[in-house]
């Protein structure tokens, strides 16, 4: 009994499918698996991780539907441009993810079933060491500062007087005028000293600015008086 469907695009079997659709499904959950075990912010989504793996199964039966034929990749193309993503992409290491399981999907829809194995695995061993030894960190804590002051007096000597103190550096990044004019918050960028933390830094700015809001907002954490 032969099993075999052949139209313009060429000739592919059950086993065909079956093997593209499982090999996707396989890889596409390791990359997911992957993502997950190398995520480090609070953005995490299992919607996305779940749709890394669709995706990668749907790129396959896409490139077996395509094949060869030039004019059915055109006709997919535009059947594709109607569909709108309004999703914002929360992280850039996402869009790698992404290609990722593209990349994999389009190896084994075309049958490079190889090369998708060993794509997939030796990519996923790179973002598993990249991840576990930390690499390309910079070891710079930056901060930002942000002071509410009266706006009848100009403070802004008072405030760096006390940012040369706790600070190896900082730079006034925006001013703005608040509360009807009445308070004027200045946002300043630094990088706090060894030594020194985000409360003296709020302990010294708030005997400078009449007791006004004073936030420190940090990569890790943040500190609000």
């Amino acid at each position: 009994m032969d099993f075999s469907f052949q139209d313009l695009s060429g000739t592919f079997s059950v086993a065909d499918i079956a093997i593209a659709m499982s090999l996707s499904f396989v890889l596409s959950a390791m990359i997911g698996w992957v993502y997950r075990a190398t995520h480090r912010n609070v953005s995490y989504s299992q919607s996305y991780v779940q749709t890394l793996v669709v995706l990668g199964m749907l790129i396959s039966l896409i490139m077996l539907v395509v094949g060869s034929n030039i004019a059915r990749a055109f006709a997919l193309v535009g059947a594709l441009s109607v569909v709108r993503f309004r999703n914002a992409i929360k992280e850039t290491r996402d869009v790698g993810f992404i290609f990722l399981v593209m990349g994999v999907g389009m190896a084994v829809g075309t049958r490079f079933y190889l090369l998708a194995v060993v794509a997939a695995v030796a990519i996923s061993l790179i973002v598993v060491v990249m991840h576990r030894f930390n690499w390309f960190q910079l070891n710079v804590r930056r901060q930002v500062v942000k002071v509410q002051v009266p706006s009848d007096d100009d403070y802004t000597t008072a405030i760096q007087d006390v940012l040369v103190r706790h600070t190896d550096e900082f730079e006034l990044v925006s001013m703005e005028s608040i509360r009807g004019g009445a308070l004027l918050e200045l946002m300043y960028t630094v990088k706090i000293k060894k030594g020194s933390e985000p409360a003296d830094v709020i302990s010294g700015l708030r005997e400078r600015n009449h007791g006004q809001s004073v936030t420190v907002l940090t990569g890790y954490d943040q500190t609000d008086l």
